[in-house]
């Protein structure tokens, strides 16, 4: 199947024809508006080694529907006991670069490019990236990152550098996100440890509908503001 290559025309070619491993186009740049579009069609930019940057739309999705969060005893414990501190948008860069610099097993290298840090950046600017900090004895331990649109957060990535420092900032988020009417968090492909939050996979056209739907409500720019933290978090929680 052939791959569309982007040219410097703002434009993606529609996500029902990517390939069998979900590519849907080839090539372009990361500067904030093509994905502010991408992620706006379902779309998303993963570079590969070696390659052009490479867009995505995988069939099935990875998604967590806010309404279906599972929050484990053990987890919910670390979230009580106050652990971390849990911010918002206060050190949007070093989360970023937290998550490229993490040791992950299953890769080779990071795919958190300096040209995609430069646009997730930009995003960040124009309100609609954003970040989750964990933070202990002052010192940032962990942290996520993902971009908004309307009433989805799309998901990027998290880093960790004491246990559980993220899990509680994943958890603290979709309290906030399920307070502020978020309908899904977008995870884009499987991981056990997004599955134990409640994720599970959704063909791709149901993901596009629901999708079609958040997009028409409002955009929550940034910077945000937690308003739950703590038990108060816990309690927004299924």
């Amino acid at each position: 199947m052939p791959v569309y290559l982007l040219t410097d025309d703002l434009i993606f070619p529609p996500p029902e024809g990517a390939s069998e491993d979900g590519v849907v186009a080839v090539g372009g740049d990361a500067s904030p508006p093509r994905p502010a579009l991408a992620y706006s069609q379902g779309i998303f930019p993963w570079p590969h080694r070696g390659l052009p940057l490479l867009w995505f739309s995988p069939d099935p999705r990875f998604v967590l529907p806010l309404d279906d969060v599972h929050v484990g005893r053990s987890l919910r414990k670390r979230v009580r006991s106050g652990a971390f501190e849990i911010t918002a948008d206060t050190a949007f860069d070093a989360v970023v670069a937290g998550c490229a610099e993490a040791e992950r097993p299953e890769q080779d290298g990071t795919w958190i490019t300096d040209e995609l840090r430069a646009g997730f950046g930009g995003l960040h600017r124009h309100g609609l990236a954003h970040s989750v900090e964990a933070w202990q004895d002052g010192e940032l331990v962990g942290g996520l990152y993902g971009v908004a649109l309307g009433t989805a957060f799309c998901g990027e990535s998290m880093f960790a550098r004491r246990p559980d420092a993220s899990k509680v900032a994943m958890a603290t988020l979709l309290a906030n996100l399920r307070a502020w009417g978020f309908r899904f968090v977008d995870c884009q492909v499987h991981t056990e440890h997004l599955e134990r939050f409640g994720a599970r996979e959704w063909p791709r056209p149901l993901f596009l509908a629901a999708l079609h739907r958040a997009l028409a409500e409002p955009t929550r720019r940034g910077p945000w503001t937690l308003d739950l933290h703590g038990p108060d978090a816990l309690a927004a929680l299924p």
